[in-house]
């Protein structure tokens, strides 16, 4: 049996810190989580904001592939990550009221200025008077384009943000409830942006008249398309037209405008996406008045022995009573929502507060008599084909019926470009969306960019954020005509054996979600997640691994006594023959091309699995040549001379 290997290269050491690797803004989530582990807290929040204008934001609603990629979640389950963000921004973040920017955070900080998303050398041009020339058009003020505001105000550009609706936020705000994003946290993010001097022009949508053509004779020299995808997707089957029959987007862009929209007492979401999960809780909620003004109303009640009160704040909880369904083509183990660790956590909460889901099931058409009374849906045999594409097939001898007062189309969203001219020469995808180079974030005609939704259709929040920063480098490079190579090196920092230690039972304890409110305060906009305790938090941050210490290997001291394959707890180390390794045969040149054998089965090879490695540490301690050490390692980057 050969044991499948690679050789450990300069960027190893950043993939093996998966967590920092998966997020699209490479937030270095470890060490952030790390600190608070030790109790710096204040240093945690800067490394959290450092690359991502929106900690506070993302503290809360983030889909967290950080989570997902995490190490810890290979052994039992992963750390809380989005969790732990969320504890030092409400210790240091907007939401405290102190607006404070990245430069004033970082001043002093070479380590956390790095961070930004920004080479040295770039840095160096932070508020320099020869950009301030610079004009940049932002189309819309959701994450995407605020994010690239952000970042190219900090270098001294002038931004303007040209928004359509009366509010920054995009879909962050009108399509994301308030009882899992406060408005408040929200407005507090955009302040920052204030703050740096970018323009925000509300209520002003970009139009056939009003368009990129007419943004360029105004003076901007380069312009980012962030629009969000707020139109709704149809679904064209029989009975669609009947009303009741609503798309989710538009339901909770009402919702979250303040309008009332009465679903009635029975309603049925149809889609398996976060979307969906967000409009059956919405309308969980939508009726009901918020429980303290009830109690209210039967406290005063009670002591003044008024009928009338009592009376009033039963009619109210009678009223908030709601029966919702969500019925999706997907079985359990694909439904979209609960793919990721949040929100399978999500979608637990969802079913707590009374939700009822219904999985593998396809609507075939929509019966009533001018309003829905009930939908017909099919048995889902499969949701994709042989080649992995989204293909549904149904089984339309297996019908059953869910009878509704509404029904809510969670479906699928798509982006209005419609401002687009012939004149700006820009090239759409066959999905509609503005054709980019994804590593640059550049359309087809120099000087114009885009992300975000516009760009890829809907996205996860931190992609959004991810796209406008990448866009931001772009302008910058764009601008400036500055686009040298980056230069990679590691910074390797030798950990004393007697220095090096985890937390007590850190490999025993079990994950544990943040607090959420107990389900009868669940109304209105009440926010469901609460925040960590400092005892809770410190101890959730133990968990994790270190991913950043690891074990180095010189084969030069090794004396092959075995100690520490044999002293491992995961059995994770393996000494073994060459002849037993299946590995590249460049790989294996470049290995062994300073090591003199005769022989190959003289020479032995030490493996090691990661995924299984807990970083306890037991095999430095054990090794009695220091062949085996443990040290601290960071990769570099910086623009080549």
């Amino acid at each position: 049996m050969a044991f499948k290997s690679v050789l450990r290269d300069l960027f190893f050491y950043r993939r093996n810190v998966p967590c920092m690797e998966a997020c699209p803004v490479h937030t270095d989530s470890g060490k952030y989580v790390q600190l608070i582990a030790d109790g710096d807290f204040e240093e945690a929040y800067k490394v959290a904001r450092a690359p991502n204008p929106f900690a506070s934001v993302c503290g809360r609603v983030c889909a967290a592939p950080c989570e997902d990629a995490c190490r810890r979640g290979k052994i039992d389950k992963p750390i809380t990550i989005r969790a732990l963000k969320r504890f030092v921004t409400e210790k240091y973040g907007p939401e405290t009221g102190n607006l404070v920017t990245i430069e004033e955070m970082i001043s002093g900080s070479a380590d956390n200025a790095t961070q930004r998303g920004w080479t040295t050398a770039q840095l160096a041009h932070a508020k320099d008077e020869r950009l301030a020339k610079f004009k940049v058009a932002v189309i819309g003020a959701g994450f995407a384009g605020l994010a690239c505001a952000h970042d190219l105000a900090l270098l001294g550009m002038q931004v303007t943000v040209f928004e359509a609706s009366e509010h920054a936020g995009g879909m962050g705000r009108y399509g994301v409830p308030e009882y899992r994003l406060p408005r408040k946290i929200l407005e507090n993010e955009v302040g920052v942006l204030y703050k740096l001097g970018v323009e925000i022009q509300y209520n002003t949508p970009l139009t056939r008249e009003f368009n990129l053509q007419a943004l360029k004779a105004q003076g901007f020299d380069a312009i980012f398309v962030g629009v969000g995808a707020q139109r709704g997707r149809d679904l064209t089957i029989e009975g669609s037209q009947l009303d009741g029959v609503v798309k989710a987007v538009d339901y909770l862009l009402n919702v979250n405008r303040g309008y009332s929209m009465d679903l009635g007492e029975r309603v049925l979401v149809i889609g398996g996406g976060a979307v969906a999960l967000d409009a059956a809780r919405t309308a969980l909620r939508a009726r009901a008045l918020d429980e303290e003004a009830i109690e209210a109303i039967e406290a005063t009640a009670a002591a003044g022995g008024l009928k009338t009160g009592l009376d009033v704040a039963r009619s109210a909880r009678r009223a908030g009573s709601v029966e919702v369904h969500v019925a999706s083509l997907e079985s359990m183990a694909e439904l979209p929502a609960a793919l990721t660790v949040q929100g399978h956590e999500e979608l637990e909460e969802a079913r707590k507060e009374g939700i009822e889901l219904h999985t593998s099931l396809g609507p075939t058409r929509f019966i009533g008599d001018g309003h829905v009374q009930e939908v017909e849906l099919a048995a889902v045999i499969r949701v994709f084909d042989d080649d992995g594409r989204f293909n549904p097939q149904m089984d339309r001898t297996q019908l059953t019926r869910i009878p509704c007062d509404s029904v809510v189309l969670a479906i699928g969203q798509a982006v209005d470009v419609a401002f687009i001219s012939p004149e700006d020469n820009i090239e759409l995808t066959p999905q509609g969306t503005i054709k980019v180079d994804s590593l640059t974030m550049q359309t087809s005609t120099p000087g114009i960019f885009a992300g975000g939704d516009a760009a890829f259709g809907p996205r996860i929040l931190i992609e959004a954020i991810s796209n406008g920063k990448t866009a931001a480098q772009s302008i910058y490079k764009y601008l400036t005509k500055q686009n040298q190579p980056v230069r990679y090196s590691l910074t390797v920092s030798h950990i004393q054996n007697r220095e090096y230690s985890m937390p007590d039972d850190y490999e025993k304890c079990e994950r544990t979600p943040p607090p959420t409110i107990s389900l009868d305060r669940r109304t209105g906009v009440n926010e469901v997640e609460e925040v960590f305790s400092e005892e809770d938090a410190v101890r959730q941050a133990q968990r994790c691994l270190v991913c950043h210490s690891d074990t180095i290997y010189d084969a030069e001291k090794c004396i092959l006594c075995g100690r520490c394959t044999d002293v491992c707890p995961e059995y994770c180390l393996l000494l073994v023959p060459i002849s037993e390794v299946d590995m590249p045969e460049e790989q294996l040149d470049k290995a062994t091309k300073h090591m003199r054998f005769e022989k190959e089965d003289e020479l032995s090879v030490m493996l090691k699995d990661d995924e299984k490695c807990i970083r306890c540490g037991l095999c430095a301690m054990r090794c009695p040549t220091g062949a085996m050490t443990m040290e601290s390692i960071q990769l570099n980057e910086e623009l080549a001379a």
